[in-house]
């Protein structure tokens, strides 16, 4: 069993609103035969279609292979938010790299929120990109550390988009009762992320790039002229760049070793009745170990997102997972009908940071995105691209940072990380 056939009907995406309400391109033949490319790319997700769109438009000749469809894993299923900075705050970041190297990991993020913005102005892709998301503490002992960083990166980054907010304002600003404090981060956004993934996917076609869906690599020949094997075909290129993420499986046990995959939820609500319960229609994220993330859609739907699961299988009844969380966050909505339910599959790392990899000279990886990653892989995508136009000063700095394989080896890795999650997850209850 693996996860690109355990849960999801194999080249469909999943049975979610944002499956309901995109505009797919209309498909992509599979790959049939061999051919050669500079450069072939593994995933049609954010990474691998940002990196495809950026070499394409760089000249590059470009093969795309995808198991599903493109957008079909984490890149199509996710809370759609584009957070500041990275998965780890920028105090975590100075402790394990310094100032200098944590002014760059933070410049980087910046660049990455509005690389996301220009791809969706230049390329015309409707994805809903609407800025804010409120950072909320569900308990009143991580204020003051909200409102800390938030003055850290004003004092130390100047960055003012993160505004402080209190018990009532924070209550005001997401119509509930539930938290006690947090930030109103105005720099960030939120998106249709599965519109997102296929509005880059048609941008890279019209570049160049041949994608190829239904295509599956079920081997990797290295060496200096990487070869890509599906069921149907082969692809011989001068470079290949791995953009699997929490899907890749086994195939590179180097990447397998330090990228987890774990399962998130997500329910779409029927559309509410009422008026829009989070102002200024932002979305939110809270404090959580196990993080309660939502926002309202154009239809009115509350999209809550909550729950995870560290097997292959996902649970049967996807909206009794969740639905207990979104009433915790909103009681009134305890028995709103849910019209969507799904999971997903996105990728962690043990220090939580992106993993990136260079194996050996002509193959890159970036994974691990630890659910921080609609910004950060499309900046990945942009980072792989100018590595393989031979300038990865800026890849570097991220494969640079040390990043430890999962304890346990390939037997005990999932085991391991579950016992360690549920622990982290009962914190969340005391």
């Amino acid at each position: 069993m693996d996860l690109l056939t355990a849960n999801d009907t194999p080249g469909e995406h999943a049975a979610s609103w944002y499956a309901a309400t995109a505009s797919p391109p209309g498909g992509f033949e599979p790959l049939v035969g061999e051919t050669s490319a500079d450069v072939c790319i593994v995933g049609g997700g954010y990474t691998g279609l940002s990196a495809a769109l950026h070499l394409a438009e760089a000249g590059f000749s470009v093969v795309l292979l995808e198991a599903n469809r493109v957008g079909w894993g984490a890149s199509g299923r996710n809370g759609g938010q584009v957070g500041s900075g990275q998965r780890q705050d920028q105090e975590w970041i100075e402790k394990a790299a310094g100032r200098g190297r944590a002014r760059v990991f933070w410049d980087m993020a910046e660049e990455a929120k509005a690389l996301v913005r220009a791809r969706v102005a230049r390329h015309r892709i409707d994805c809903d990109l609407t800025p804010g998301i409120i950072y909320a503490a569900h308990k009143a002992a991580h204020v003051p550390a909200f409102h800390a960083s938030a003055e850290k990166l004003r004092r130390d980054y100047g960055y003012d988009a993160a505004e402080p907010l209190d018990r009532a304002a924070v209550r005001e600003a997401v119509g509930s009762e539930a938290y006690h404090g947090g930030i109103r981060d105005r720099g960030a956004a939120h998106l249709h992320p599965l519109n997102f993934a296929l509005g880059l996917a048609r941008a890279a076609a019209l570049a160049g790039a041949r994608i190829h869906e239904r295509s599956r690599v079920t081997r990797l020949e290295g060496g200096a002229s990487p070869k890509l094997e599906t069921a149907r075909g082969a692809v011989r290129a001068r470079f290949a760049v791995l953009a699997g993420n929490g899907y890749l499986g086994d195939l590179v046990p180097e990447i397998a070793a330090r990228v987890m995959p774990i399962n998130n939820f997500i329910v779409a609500t029927a559309p509410l009745a009422a008026a829009p319960l989070i102002r200024e229609s932002m979305g939110v994220a809270d404090s959580r170990f196990v993080v309660n993330y939502f926002r309202q859609s154009r239809d009115r739907r509350l999209l809550f997102g909550g729950g995870e699961t560290y097997s292959y299988r996902f649970p049967r009844d996807i909206a009794a997972l969740v639905r207990p969380r979104l009433a915790a966050i909103y009681p009134a909505l305890a028995d709103v009908p849910i019209d969507y339910a799904w999971g997903g599959t996105l990728a962690i790392t043990v220090n939580r940071m992106p993993a990136f990899q260079r194996l050996g000279s002509q193959v890159f990886s970036a994974a691990g995105y630890s659910g921080h990653g609609v910004a950060m892989a499309t900046l990945a995508g942009k980072l792989v691209a100018e590595a393989v136009q031979g300038t990865a000063e800026r890849f570097d700095v991220l494969a640079d940072l040390p990043q430890r394989s999962f304890p346990g080896g390939a037997f005990l890795r999932a085991p391991l990380l579950a016992l360690a999650m549920s622990w982290y997850a009962l914190r969340d209850r005391m």
